[in-house]
């Protein structure tokens, strides 16, 4: 066979395949229009609907979020809405929707670096329709937001101690002693590692074991007072664990800090559908290199695994996987971690992109789904792997191929692609310039 006819072979398949996602790309109106969700109907029947974004700054991505996540609220019953959020954060948002606290989490919550992840417009307007929506329903019907991440070692901490004062004055005592090793880096996590990891210095980890312990072997007591304020208590003793591992590990390599942390929040996600009932249905927003199956992107050959990956093996078909990418346009994201947010400008996808080749299928806005027999052929031509880009909270378009581009197959790390040909950035909530903080940038991109 001559080179000419090899160089032909992949751009036949590759006309092929920006054929088939022009077919079974399913044009999508106006994210401001009622019908813009009514394509999503077809996903009601899982249990976790994950969610992804191919940026955290970018504005389509939170709305197209928030109406879809709406419609399955509204019409099928999804009970809870977990974040690629911390725990005591979100826990602001959840007491204002669920009727507990005023809305002063746009001044209480999401100070550390990026405050415009979520303190953001699109989510004050989604939280503002959320709090609207529970009002009409009893207290134990009301919709959940919760936190899924790990980073949150400083106030979770605060948070089991606060509790511990109100239920068990003697118990709070005991487990300030233990939290004492750590007190002294509780707003500097990133040091406590270092110094551990790298000068030798105690490690806490069995002192959070310890108190972890010594409030479940409560639990009994403390829930026949209050299940839900010891729920909480809980979860935030368990993000004091995971915490104070992630950032001795962080050291280790990114690999095993990565996989630890969406352990945690895949650990959260299953804690909260059993906390809320048999029966209970979620939906997940997180970065697509969390929601998307790990295991078909590089990220998955080189040993890391993420929520995505964990729920596709817990829940199989009762997960849906559900990414979103775009062409161009701006996103809200920084040039380091822990600097100024700015307004940049999303470079047009690669030629050798998936995003290139939706952008080739001519439609403005679509989702593409390739579950099912008739989509076989599709699901085909997307099982091979090509560039996928991920921009987090940092963006360095001068890098970008380096920085921002990973290899997938597509076929197996979504179950669909929610498409947007042009978009634009989020808008903060207050001031752009973050306080300071220890928290390290993450792999992949900031996440």
């Amino acid at each position: 066979m001559t080179q000419t006819r090899l160089r032909a072979i992949p751009e036949i398949r590759e006309e092929q395949l920006v054929e088939q996602l022009r077919h079974h790309g399913e044009p999508l109106p106006g994210l401001d229009d009622p019908a813009f969700a009514e394509a999503f109907d077809r996903f009601a029947d899982a249990r976790v609907v994950l969610i992804g974004e191919a940026s955290h700054g970018t504005s389509e991505f939170y709305r197209a979020r928030a109406a879809v996540t709406r419609r399955l609220i509204e019409r099928h019953g999804f009970e809870i809405v977990a974040a690629e959020a911390d725990w005591p954060d979100a826990a602001h948002i959840d007491r204002h929707v669920r009727q507990r606290a005023p809305a002063t989490w746009q001044h209480d919550a999401f100070e550390r670096f990026p405050t415009w992840m979520w303190r953001n417009r699109e989510v004050a307007e989604f939280t503002r329709w959320l709090r609207g929506h529970n009002e009409q329903l009893p207290a134990g019907q009301r919709v959940e937001f919760r936190g899924l991440d790990v980073y949150s070692l400083g106030s979770s901490l605060t948070e089991v101690l606060s509790y511990l004062d109100k239920v068990d004055p003697d118990a709070a005592v005991e487990a300030r002693k233990r939290y004492g090793c750590l007190t002294p880096w509780q707003d500097e996590p990133a040091t406590y590692g270092h110094n551990v990891m790298l000068f030798g210095e105690p490690s806490c980890e069995q002192a959070v074991v310890e108190q972890l312990r010594a409030l479940l072997d409560q639990r009994l007591d403390y829930m026949a007072q209050d299940g839900e304020q010891f729920f909480n208590a809980e979860r935030n003793a368990r993000v004091v664990l995971a915490a104070e591992s992630y950032y001795r590990t962080m050291y280790r390599g990114s690999t095993e800090s990565w996989n630890l942390r969406d352990r945690h929040m895949f650990d959260t996600l299953r804690a909260l559908l059993e906390h809320r009932g048999p029966q209970a249905k979620a939906v997940v927003w997180a970065h697509n290199s969390h929601i998307g199956n790990a295991a078909a992107t590089s990220m998955g050959w080189s040993g890391e695994f993420n929520i995505g990956e964990l729920c596709r093996t817990a829940f199989g078909g009762e997960a849906v996987l559900i990414g979103m990418a775009t062409d161009r346009g701006e996103v809200a994201a920084a040039d380091n971690w822990d600097e100024p947010m700015q307004i940049k400008q999303v470079r047009p996808s690669r030629p050798d992109s998936w995003e290139q080749l939706f952008l080739r299928a001519g439609h403005p806005a679509s989702l593409t789904d390739w579950r099912g027999e008739a989509r076989g052929e599709l699901r085909t031509l997307l099982s091979r792997p090509r560039l996928e880009r991920a921009i987090g909270v940092i963006y360095r378009p001068e890098t970008e191929r380096q920085s921002h581009y990973f290899r997938a197959i597509l076929a197996e790390q979504f179950d669909a692609m929610l498409w947007f040909e042009q978009t634009t950035a989020v808008t903060p909530i207050g001031p752009r310039v973050p306080e300071e903080s220890a928290v390290p940038d993450t792999y992949p991109f900031g996440e």
